[in-house]
């Protein structure tokens, strides 16, 4: 058993603690079994099973749903929890209970994910990964939904379900669609940023340890005086950026298609335990009015020369999970989860997560689910009741309000932190689609890119847009013209060296 890592030993390391434990197998009621390993039938060589073997009844009809449906997006996935310190006091921007003090420690629980495949897809695919973050606070629970990029594909929400679509399968041949995916890209050049993102180094991080996360969109916080501040949350790691080349990550994805799971978890489990060092952008009200670009636009950073990191704490994972299936397959992240001193801003992209994540979780998990454990907040008083799962029920306390019988009443503190805000302006569907989509791709490709990653970033998009259709490579060419004309005459050679008929040797 020489060379076993801690994932491989998981069995034989429980053993031990097992053993502590005494007492039969039982019925999921708690009955002591009688033998658990064969039916009740008439006769010793076969013959009927009889109804009245309630063991084996229960057996299969719990087999038969032990499966939820999987996330419809972020299907692949691990997770681990420990806790967030803060390391820098930002009280003058947000009175958030989580930043309330230097030292302050919040258990948390981050689940690093690939966004495209299903639940049984590689680690290693050339895909963003989600970076979602639960904080367990005195406040209730805030869910940092975020991803390993600043930016995202699409600005409007309403796009969002044709997008995934185009990642995920052809609905005839039910299979992945070069097509599909570069005619929505192409059509969409709001999106060139993000693919750019992706089809660089960074598209395939080795591991989930080494790749930054980031909260992606503009948040709203408010100090104890009711000021607000705009926001962008960012965590790099500690562990230093490393991604994989195309070859390693094609070879791991036959070899080891839960690398990064399998990481993550020995790296815990051996006390190397990651980190992430984490800041703020802040940005103020008036900024916001005066700025060149929409801050509230999902395909765009905040530059940093005008918007400074600033540092506020770290991400430390210390435990894996004990169990998979409840601590990592049932934990439901929603960015609707704000806590008193943060609050979404005009970005029409979280506005539109808000109704979404909490629908599906619903779906997926029932209505109930914030009662799980591992969704649980520390504290719940509210006046919801009933429904499938219904795990604390909140015993005699009344479930209407107003009420006479000491029921839950408005938090004055929650009030200060959630001012008043001014809107304005014609209600409209606004196709915002050909909103200033080249400046900061050029940036991210002349200056952010060194010449050897402009290569690859290109040889990546070359490979995958080799399979399109002609007329869908012309516009991409075209396209990543418009980013520079550099970028997309040395796309198109690529595509025509491809395309050309190979010799015979």
């Amino acid at each position: 058993m020489a060379g076993r890592d801690k994932a491989a030993n998981q069995l034989l390391n429980q053993k031990a603690e097992l053993q502590k434990e005494t007492g039969p197998a039982t019925t999921a009621h708690g009955v002591p079994l009688i033998e658990k390993d064969a039916t009740m039938t008439v006769g010793k060589r076969g013959g009927p099973i009889l109804l009245q073997d309630v063991a084996f009844i229960e057996e299969l009809a719990h087999f038969d749903r032990e499966r939820i449906p999987e996330r419809v997006v972020h299907a692949k996935g691990a997770g681990a929890f420990g806790y967030f310190e803060v390391t820098h006091d930002i009280t003058k921007y947000t009175a958030a209970r989580v930043f309330e003090k230097i030292g302050k420690r919040t258990p948390i629980a981050i689940r690093f994910s690939t966004v495209g495949g299903e639940s049984g897809s590689a680690d290693t695919v050339r895909d963003p990964r989600g970076f979602a973050i639960k904080f367990y606070t005195e406040d209730g629970i805030w869910d940092l939904v975020g991803n390993n990029t600043p930016i995202f594909f699409i600005r409007d929400p309403i796009l969002f379900p044709s997008f995934i679509h185009t990642q995920k399968r052809n609905p005839a041949t039910h299979l992945k669609d070069a097509d599909m995916f570069w005619d929505f890209i192409t059509l969409r050049p709001e999106s060139i940023h993000q693919v750019m993102f992706l089809f660089s180094d960074r598209g395939i991080p080795d591991g989930h340890r080494h790749m930054n996360g980031y909260g992606s969109h503009t948040f709203k916080l408010v100090n104890d005086s009711g000021k607000a501040v705009y926001c962008k949350f960012h965590f790099k790691t500690n562990q230093k950026i490393k991604n994989l080349d195309v070859k390693k990550a094609d070879e791991l994805a036959g070899i080891a298609p839960d690398y990064g799971i399998k990481d993550l978890y020995n790296a815990i489990a051996d006390g190397n335990f990651p980190s992430w060092s984490a800041y703020v952008q802040i940005m103020t009200l008036e900024q916001a009015e005066k700025s060149p670009f929409n801050p509230f636009d999902l395909t765009k950073v905040w530059p940093h020369s005008d918007y400074p990191l600033i540092p506020v704490g770290k991400l430390v994972l210390d435990r894996n999970p004990a169990n998979y299936f409840a601590e990592v397959e049932q934990i439901a992240f929603s960015p609707a989860h704000m806590i008193p001193g943060i609050e979404p801003s005009p970005d029409k992209m979280l506005l539109g997560r808000l109704f979404s994540y909490g629908d599906t979780h619903r779906h997926r998990l029932g209505g109930n689910y914030l009662q799980l454990p591992v969704n649980c907040p520390y504290k719940v008083r509210s006046y919801q009741r009933d429904g499938p799962q219904a795990i604390n029920n909140q015993g005699g306390a009344p479930n209407y309000h107003p009420n006479s019988f000491a029921g839950p009443e408005n938090d004055p503190r929650a009030k200060v932190l959630s001012p008043p805000f001014h809107v304005s302006g014609e209600a409209k569907r606004y196709d915002t689609g050909d909103e200033d989509n080249y400046s900061q791709p050029n940036v991210f490709y002349n200056k952010t890119l060194k010449d050897d990653e402009r290569k690859r970033l290109i040889a990546n998009i070359v490979g995958s847009l080799s399979g399109a259709a002609d007329f869908i490579q012309k516009r991409a060419v075209e396209v990543f013209s418009k980013v520079d004309s550099s970028f997309g005459k040395r796309i198109a050679e690529g595509l025509h060296t491809q395309s050309r008929p190979q010799a015979n040797l």
